[in-house]
């Protein structure tokens, strides 16, 4: 076996004052020794060039199936055997990113297996680019790992690769172009990388699902090799999606999280590329300077961001605006960048319900059901559904075009003929109203019995059910591949997009006011968890995606509500504390069921979250900081079986195809 010369290609982090030019140099190139290192071995996190190692492509197709226990990288364990949740968290000194990377647009239908790989093959090859060797790669080699090879086809990791690969990017890529091109790549067997160089692509050769294997750094983990004319490897890399559409590789986990979630490293602030790595003081020392990188208000958990919250006479919301001003970003554009966020939910909200298409897509063949639901709460807020008449709806517009009202009485019920007619039935109020009966009523059961059946009734509360209808309709955007938003990621999506659209409609007299403070308080909460626990399901469960949306959409509606800072904190902690243990068990893989009612019930949890939040008046027994703690500890004991793998639970037992209730 050839020795190979290998050249690690290292990362330095730049230091940018606030207002300095934004072109950090990311890279340096440094010669390593080629001694000791044999043709076929990998070094995690490291870009890695060579000469003289050939491609053995008649054992490739070998590789599909599951791996013999020789061929296993060394650098993969079992897939049970990782437990070692938000590890590449741990050694960041606060838990401050910006609201924009953690509130990020992107596609469905996941964020760690659909955005994540899909930036993960544009970073590479633009790395590739980078430094001239694009033009040299005639094949490339895809390996996936643990959840993203059990769960991936089902969540489209191959489509996002390969059109990632081919330099589209998950916020700018035309939605409804995804299956031609993807079908187009399997058909030709060819692959346009970077959107200019050509080369042969074969699925089944060139894709190795090692579902049982997972790298060390985290479950979802992916390589990539590119071999050059003659076999010879030219550069690998392997990257790990840890939740929310966040890429990060060995060399990378601490200081360019945010580096590589911002793609195009030339315009990335210096003050996103780290969370920090000073030293403690030392006592008797002479102080040293504040950090200009530092964001003015860090913070680590819930108890110190409630300190700076007293300390400064601020709320949770004005913390972290500061600190997106940090961040390089001007009044104007927080402004924009959150009406924005808000205007791509709020499109998705509109897509959902107003859907002409009858199913999902997959082998489930699941019935859409936010369009129906939506039609039967009687009246809408979208033009050409129900009511034409209502004005649309749309970020940035003015006060009376916001404030629309819900539907009169609250009750859903049909309105009266007449105006004469009105005035009789409810004086003008709403109210008392009646609806003929279309069809006899049939009561099941007997009726000659001690115990009378009750007879079918059909019960409304009004906002409850625009609020569930908000969030299936969001999920079935996301699970039919369309645009969202990751909030915190794609297979929590609709719940806090639904919540913030129920206090808009029904609660808010400022609703652009309420966008802001919602967004930037339920980001801090996020923050939080990402640091101390996770917001991948692959690491955690469920309970770190519709857990943690369900937490940060409940601090959002009690700050909109005026809540003080430490209720806020407390609604969050309610609203993950009864989601703890919740596992993710999509059934084929598919992020339709159970995560699309999950949603929906996630939404309703945190609006009754918050006003117990309220009603408390702060008294609890359990902090937000301890009910991280606590997901944690529950993730880092879960079985990798409901980590996204759908190797148990729902998706063992429900047979496919699936008999759909009708709605």
């Amino acid at each position: 076996m050839l020795a190979a010369k290998r050249i690690r290609l290292l990362h330095t982090r730049r230091v940018v004052p606030p207002r300095a030019p934004l072109r950090p140099t990311p890279f340096r190139i440094a010669a390593a020794s080629s001694g000791g290192i044999s043709a076929g071995a990998t070094t995690a996190g490291a870009r890695c060039f060579t000469s003289s190692q050939r491609r053995d492509d008649s054992s490739s197709n070998a590789l599909v199936k599951r791996p013999r226990r020789e061929e296993e990288d060394n650098d993969a364990i079992p897939a049970e055997e990782l437990n070692s949740v938000g590890a590449h968290e741990q050694q960041h000194e606060h838990a401050v990113i910006s609201t924009f990377d953690l509130f990020s647009i992107g596609v469905g239908p996941s964020s760690s297996h659909t955005v994540g790989p899909m930036r993960a093959g544009k970073i590479f090859i633009g790395d590739l680019e980078a430094l001239g060797l694009l033009e040299k790669v005639k094949t490339i080699k895809i390996t996936l790992y643990g959840s993203l090879a059990a769960t991936g086809k089902g969540h489209h990791t191959p489509q996002a690769i390969l059109l990632g690969l081919e330099g589209s990017d998950p916020e700018t890529i035309e939605t409804g172009t995804i299956p031609s091109r993807y079908a187009a790549i399997l058909e030709t067997k060819s692959l346009l990388l970077g959107g200019r160089h050509r080369i042969t692509y074969d699925m089944d050769r060139d894709m190795v699902w090692r579902w049982d294997q997972v790298l060390k750094t985290h479950p979802n983990g992916m390589r990539f090799s590119v071999f050059g004319e003659d076999g010879d490897l030219l550069a690998t890399n392997e990257y790990f999606s840890v939740g929310g559409g966040f890429v990060v590789n060995e060399q990378t986990k601490v200081d360019e999280n945010l580096f590589y979630k911002g793609v195009d490293k030339s315009i990335v602030h210096g003050a996103r590329l780290h969370q920090g790595h000073t030293s403690d003081p030392v006592p008797g020392a002479p102080s040293q300077p504040a950090d200009p990188i530092q964001p003015p208000y860090p913070f680590v958990s819930g108890d110190s961001l409630l300190a700076l919250t007293r300390k400064h006479n601020k709320t949770i919301a004005q913390i972290v605006y500061d600190n997106e001003l940090h961040f390089g970003y001007s009044h104007e554009d927080i402004h924009e960048k959150l009406m924005r966020i808000w205007s791509v939910m709020d499109d998705c909200i509109r897509t959902g319900v107003s859907s002409a298409e009858e199913r999902l897509p997959g082998r489930l063949g699941l019935r859409r059901r936010a369009p129906m639901l939506y039609r039967r709460l009687m009246r809408g807020f979208y033009p050409g559904l129900v009511s034409p008449h209502l004005p649309q709806l749309g970020a940035g517009e003015s006060d009376s075009a916001w404030r629309i009202g819900a539907p009169e009485g609250f009750n859903g019920r049909e309105e009266p003929s007449t105006s004469s007619e009105k005035a009789k039935s409810d004086n003008g109020n709403g109210f008392n109203r009646r609806i003929s009966a279309s069809r006899p009523t049939r009561v099941v059961g007997t009726l000659e019995h001690p115990v009378t059946p009750m007879p079918p009734r059909k019960t409304m509360i009004p906002a409850m059910d625009f609020l569930s209808c908000y969030a299936i309709a969001v999920n079935e955007v996301n699970a039919s591949g369309g645009r969202i938003v990751t909030s915190p990621t794609n297979g929590a999506a609709g719940v806090i997009p639904a919540v913030l659209k129920y206090i808009i409609e029904f609660v808010s007299d400022d609703p652009e006011k309420s966008v802001v403070t919602f967004l930037l308080t339920a980001a801090a909460i996020g923050m939080l968890f990402k640091r101390g626990s996770t917001i991948s399901a692959a690491e955690g469960g469920c309970q770190a995606e519709v857990g943690v949306a369900c937490s940060m959409a409940s601090a959002g509606f009690a700050a909109c509500m005026g809540a003080s800072p430490e209720t806020v904190l407390q609604a969050a902690e309610i609203g993950i504390e009864h989601n703890l243990g919740l596992t993710c068990d999509p059934i084929d893989g598919l992020v339709q069921v159970p995560c699309i009612e999950r949603n929906s019930l996630g939404a309703v949890k945190a609006v009754t979250a918050a006003q117990l939040a309220m009603a408390s008046e702060n008294v609890y027994s359990v902090t937000l900081d301890e009910a991280i703690e606590a997901m944690r500890l529950t993730a880092a004991d879960m079985s990798v079986k409901y980590k996204e793998t759908s190797l148990s639970g729902l998706a063992r037992t429900v047979k496919i195809p699936l008999t759909v209730p009708a709605c």
